[in-house]
């Protein structure tokens, strides 16, 4: 990639962070940063606004693979001094001006713009993926990224396989929860890899972490919208040993017997 390519998409970049933080709300990033615990500057724009503006940045750009990660590295980088945001002299949640962080509705905008345009990727992006996964540290970002990407880029391309294997025993919850969360969108409209999905839910069901045990119950709360008695089948042995949001989850789609039958058993 050239420097003029590059400059190009850093413009891009520059572009959609005014189209965000014109669209923000400080009273919204307040409440939005302190649910999620977040370390980030927050601007305060809606997820669907930040799809749309996505959307429209994107619209007759015809981006090939390696513009599709420089402008999603670009938006997942903290703001430069280039940046508008880096030269306001009160930050949305009222840092001044100096080193600034990365900004939440950035790091989102970088996940949708790698969504919207996975048809150009593959699993020789899963490293670029995986070190996203790793930094982004909280469930509004992990989740897209392992089940709106992830997702379907493993179901299409098996190079995926040993890379979910690892992910599965990986040292941290957000890369384990991000091998589950691969198989909820194949799985929840009927296809996907059931087999290898219960072998990790089976190897993770009695860890304590929240945001895997609701994980395990939100594929199998989906795989059960086609397929209830796949997972009731599955649920209903292994009850005793799933912790409660686990159970909650899982057997909301199920009959009204399937789910007493796998109630009675806790």
């Amino acid at each position: 990639m050239t420097s003029d390519s590059r400059h190009n998409f850093q413009t891009l970049a520059e572009a959609v962070d005014r189209e965000l933080r014109a669209r923000g709300g400080s009273e919204r990033a307040q409440k939005e940063k302190a649910y999620l615990k977040s370390e980030l500057l927050h601007y305060g724009v809606s997820v669907p606004d930040t799809r749309a503006i996505v959307r429209t940045s994107l619209r007759g750009t015809a981006l090939d693979h390696d513009e599709v990660i420089e402008l999603a590295r670009l938006l997942w980088a903290a703001p430069t001094s280039s940046d508008d945001s880096a030269g306001s002299t009160e930050l949305t949640d009222g840092g001044s001006t100096g080193n600034h962080p990365p900004v939440h509705e950035r790091r989102a905008a970088a996940t949708m713009v790698l969504i919207q345009s996975q048809d150009r990727l593959g699993a020789g992006d899963a490293d670029f993926i995986e070190d996203l996964l790793r930094e982004a540290k909280t469930w509004a970002l992990v989740d897209p990224l392992a089940g709106d990407l992830v997702g379907p880029l493993s179901e299409r391309d098996a190079a995926f396989d040993p890379i979910l294997e690892r992910w599965a025993s990986d040292e941290d919850f957000w890369i384990r929860r991000s091998a589950l969360l691969a198989h909820l969108v194949p799985l929840r409209q009927g296809r996907g890899d059931f087999d290898r999905f219960s072998r990790f839910a089976e190897a993770m069901l009695e860890e304590k972490e929240f945001f895997i045990r609701k994980a395990i119950g939100w594929v199998l709360r989906d795989t059960a919208r086609t397929r209830p008695d796949l997972v009731f089948d599955w649920i209903l042995p292994r009850a005793h040993r799933a912790s409660g949001v686990t159970i909650r989850e899982a057997v909301k789609r199920l009959s009204p017997e399937q789910r007493e039958a796998v109630l009675a058993t806790r």
